[in-house]
């Protein structure tokens, strides 16, 4: 096991030595009377933790402890102080030093403050390392598509992650707004607060302002304790309110005014209590149209409306649907524990011809399905002509048996094709076994095999 990187600072050789007899047992040390030296080392080496005292002659601790955390700023420094310099080394905990002790010290105790510093260390890599596969999963970069319109949406979309306004996510169901609400969330600076999310049409209205706000014990029948809400699960971080056009009325005051004043008040309370949540909201209805019917608040309506962002159905930007469909099948290679290489041309065709009412959803769980069902390396037509049920097969341009692989014709056509396949195959060949065996991506001893079976002579194709 690899081991930790101590490097200690001290212009007294006798310090230095007492280091070297504490640490050595334990970590790699490197020592250095001077600090101007100490830094080209720090420069060349990755080291966990500096510990330094404060007064040298060359370059004092606070200086060092500057250098080090504009170098490499995961570096945990360690001051040594003596009594008199207990202030500066309080002034230094405010720059980025981890600890300070005071001399002269017990070896113990300078022992449990290396080791504290390093586990505060390996804390903090740890939540970088989480942080990054959180953004891995939830960012940008995990949202699929390349298209001219996408790209207008991922603009957007890095303008509010820098921000911390309101978002209102815009566009048909299925299209992936929580994706985009996910991902701002995640890349910007509340990431290391919670997304909460909940679907407003999902919950009954007379429920709803106690799983917003909370409610206190006693505030109506059944409330047998005090119950904090979503938006003080949310504080510090995002709520997402999903499908907002289905809150009522009196619900849309509520969150108006815990938007407009940063403050709720729990069902039965008698205080108002400040909370920090940013509000993303989404909704596939028309906002502006249910506001001039009176089904939705216009003062909501525009508290909302300060970024919105709209995102296209995916029959606006069909160009992104082979990477769509790639994407899926990777996943559900991976859940299904398939080896499926792609969807046949005439498949895509279909695909790329298709509106997608369900849009992105609806594309996954065709896939999904297809896979499911298909046991060769790449899924034909057939497999999707159930889901797309306004298009049959026989709609779709077909290309020759003899153009396809070996693996496709079989998804296709009975025995009888098979014989009228491997015979056009050869003909094209001239009777070369070698050269169709190639084409039709199976062995060659396996198509003289299937040859014998269907009857088919070789020779007849040359001539």
């Amino acid at each position: 096991m690899p081991r930790d990187h101590i490097l200690v600072i001290d212009d007294k050789l006798n310090m230095l030595k007492l280091f070297c007899r504490m640490l050595e047992s334990k970590y790699d040390v490197a020592t250095c009377e001077d600090g101007t030296r100490a830094l080209s080392l720090f420069r060349e080496s990755p080291f966990d933790v500096v510990v330094t005292d404060i007064r040298m002659p060359s370059m004092s601790g606070m200086e060092i402890l500057a250098e080090v955390k504009r170098i490499r700023p995961s570096t945990e420094v360690i001051l040594m102080t003596a009594y008199g310099e207990v202030r500066q080394a309080v002034e230094a905990l405010k720059q980025g030093a981890c600890d300070y002790v005071l001399k002269p010290f017990e070896p113990d105790e300078m022992l449990v403050v290396i080791e504290k510093a390093l586990e505060h260390k390996r804390l903090l890599e740890r939540a970088e390392f989480l942080q990054r596969e959180v953004e891995d999963e939830y960012g940008l970069g995990r949202i699929v598509g390349s298209s001219p319109s996408m790209q207008a949406v991922y603009a957007l979309a890095r303008k509010a992650i820098e921000s911390d306004a309101t978002i209102l996510l815009l566009g048909e169901s299925g299209t992936g707004k929580e994706l985009f609400a996910k991902a701002i969330h995640y890349s910007g600076r509340r990431c290391r607060h919670r997304f909460v999310a909940i679907n407003c049409g999902a919950i009954p209205k007379d429920l709803m302002e106690s799983e917003l706000f909370g409610h206190v014990k006693g505030a109506f029948s059944g409330a047998t304790a005090d119950k904090a809400g979503l938006f003080d699960e949310a504080d510090g971080g995002s709520l997402f309110l999903d499908e907002i056009s289905e809150l009522n009325l009196d619900l849309q005051v509520k969150i108006n005014r815990a938007i407009q004043e940063r403050e709720i008040r729990s069902v039965g309370g008698t205080r108002d209590r400040s909370v920090d949540v940013r509000i993303i909201a989404a909704t596939n209805a028309d906002l502006l149209d249910l506001t001039r019917q009176g089904l939705f608040r216009e003062d909501l309506y525009y508290r909302l409306n300060v970024f919105p962002i709209q995102i296209p159905p995916l029959r606006e930007r069909r160009e992104d649907i082979p990477l769509l469909v790639e994407h899926f099948l990777a996943k559900c290679n991976r859940r299904e524990g398939k080896r499926i290489r792609g969807v046949t041309p005439a498949a895509l065709d279909l695909l790329m011809s298709y509106d997608w009412p369900g849009n992105v959803r609806e594309l996954e769980n065709a896939v999904e399905r297809a896979l499911i069902l298909a046991d060769g390396p790449t899924i034909g037509p057939e497999f999707f002509a159930q889901h797309i049920g306004h298009k049959s097969l026989s709609d779709m341009p077909s290309p020759p048996l003899a153009d396809l692989p070996y693996h496709e014709a079989l998804g296709r056509i009975t025995a009888d094709g098979l014989r009228e396949y491997f015979t056009g195959l050869l003909r094209r060949y001239r009777g070369n076994v070698t050269k169709a065996a190639a084409h039709a991506g199976i062995e060659r001893e396996s198509l003289h095999r299937l040859l014998r079976q269907y009857g088919i002579d070789p020779d007849e194709a040359r001539k």
